[in-house]
């Protein structure tokens, strides 16, 4: 019935991938994946679904890039954003819960964009650097969906680009607010597509 309501209303049209993508991977820190981190998200699928994603974007010949969060001891960089989230702590330098995890980290040629808020865009020269490269489209992996992977394909929108969610790419720490965040992001804000699809999708560029 919802699904209907929302198709009747005009929502979920589809938006047209473009020729020039990029991959974003964002926050595939460990501080998602130690059991007793307080962000542990039990999100090990999408952790694997987004390294062949990373795969076939690098033999794509596109550019990938990784995010990190990091803050000095204050956490002064995240302002109002570390206050209100307490366990953003465990990106305050130094500590090994902000670091990659050994299944998913840069190689050479990535990027890496290290940001202080959940998007991706906030405070950073990401849109700047897309539209100088011809970008028209961006391939989102990460976490969290309810966090920095909606912020990211919200921001994204708004600058102008494609915003394509790889459905199995992307997770939270638990899955109602999944489902409800993928649902919305597929009605309002960007292409939701399977890890099978967007491999198709790059290998044909």
């Amino acid at each position: 019935m919802l699904n209907e309501d929302y198709v009747k209303a005009g929502f979920g049209r589809a938006l047209e991938l473009g020729k020039r993508p990029a991959l974003v991977l964002i926050d595939f820190a460990a501080a998602y994946y130690v059991k007793n981190s307080p962000l542990y998200a039990g999100v090990e699928d999408a952790r694997a679904s987004a390294f062949r994603v990373a795969e076939a974007a690098r033999k794509a010949g596109i550019p990938v890039i990784f995010t990190r969060v990091e803050y000095s001891e204050d956490g002064h960089e995240g302002g109002m954003f570390f206050k209100k989230v307490g366990p953003l702590k465990c990106f305050i330098k130094g500590n090994p819960l902000g670091e990659f995890t050994p299944e998913l980290t840069p190689l050479a040629g990535d990027r890496v964009l290290t940001k202080h808020y959940p998007s991706c865009f906030a405070g950073t020269a990401f849109a700047s650097q897309l539209v100088a490269e011809g970008i028209d489209t961006l391939v989102i992996t990460g976490l969290s969906t309810s966090g920095c992977v909606r912020a990211t394909a919200v921001d994204a929108l708004a600058h102008g680009f494609v915003p394509v969610v790889v459905a199995e790419a992307v997770g939270d720490r638990d899955p109602a607010i999944h489902k409800a965040n993928m649902f919305d992001l597929a009605a309002k804000t960007a292409e939701v597509i399977s890890e099978a699809e967007t491999i198709k999708y790059l290998q044909n560029l």
